[in-house]
């Protein structure tokens, strides 16, 4: 075990092997059967099964399998792999990893450039991560809370959050001085085309990452990706819906509406923001 890890009961360095984590308190956590760690206390979940469950992350797996936000994934692992390439064992940490899909694109993206690097991958879902193992064996994955993440102060490189939510102080606590953020979120048209047909009226989110970082962290530059693509019959619309909130949120009406559509055209339209930590 590589990646420095905390204890999430007394938050004291975990030391071990590929099997086993002990903690100076005697905490211990064995690793599950394919091969993550589980370190979220029950004091940590909100419900019973927190975070996305298995038909959820079974959706997204199927629809994020079909390719058409490779062009996305592919842009965010390469934009990694420049700012790791800046450091000499660059540990990076994929918060909100979910079923692994951007996670495993950054990695074949460092194995082209970066010659040591540590590379792990957290979510709340322990679904989402157990499908997670299944996609890469060498990643460091784990069933954790972002809002208190089991990493060692001051020893990351570089973070990546991916559609989910900032959590500043945590960020701060666990980033070098002058290491970045790599932030994605949707930009005001993205999925545009599914979003009217679902809703009567399209509000804009007007989402800034700068409002919630706040002054911890300097923003230095964001870029759009920004292409559009074809959803070809009913049942890879059907995914897109099962893996978006926009699924949960439609009545009985608009379902069968959609269901009538042959095909969608679509916008996807991203922000990736960078930001260092001061």
């Amino acid at each position: 075990m590589t990646f420095a890890l905390n204890c999430p009961v007394c938050l004291q360095p975990l030391q071990g092997d590929s099997k086993h984590l002990e903690c100076p308190e005697r905490h211990s956590f064995d690793a599950a059967k394919q091969g993550y760690w589980n370190l979220l206390l029950a004091n940590q979940k909100r419900s019973k099964d927190p975070g996305d469950n298995a038909e959820m992350v079974l959706a997204r797996r199927n629809f994020l399998a079909l390719g058409h936000y490779q062009p996305l994934a592919d842009s965010i692992a390469t934009r990694l792999a420049e700012r790791a390439a800046e450091h000499p064992s660059p540990r990076i940490l994929d918060m909100g990893c979910g079923e692994g899909y951007y996670t495993c694109r950054m990695q074949q993206q460092l194995e082209k450039s970066a010659t040591d690097y540590q590379l792990a991958g957290l979510d709340i879902s322990k679904h989402a991560v157990k499908s997670a193992c299944s996609q890469s064996k060498t990643i460091t994955w784990m069933v954790a809370s972002g809002a208190r993440m089991p990493v060692a102060d001051a020893s990351l490189d570089l973070i990546t959050v991916l559609f989910s939510r900032l959590m500043s102080d945590e960020f701060c606590r666990t980033l070098k001085p002058g290491a970045e953020l790599l932030i994605a979120y949707p930009g005001e048209d993205h999925l545009i085309e599914l979003r009217e047909l679902i809703y009567a009226e399209v509000r804009h989110s007007g989402f800034n990452p700068a409002t919630v970082l706040g002054e911890q962290f300097e923003h230095i530059a964001t870029e759009p990706v920004r292409y559009r693509f074809t959803l070809p019959d009913q049942t890879q619309i059907s995914q897109l819906l099962a893996m978006t909130p926009h699924g949960w949120r439609i009545n009985q009406a608009t379902r069968e509406r959609l269901a009538e559509l042959n095909q969608l055209e679509l916008t996807l339209d991203v922000c990736l923001a960078r930001f260092k930590r001061r």
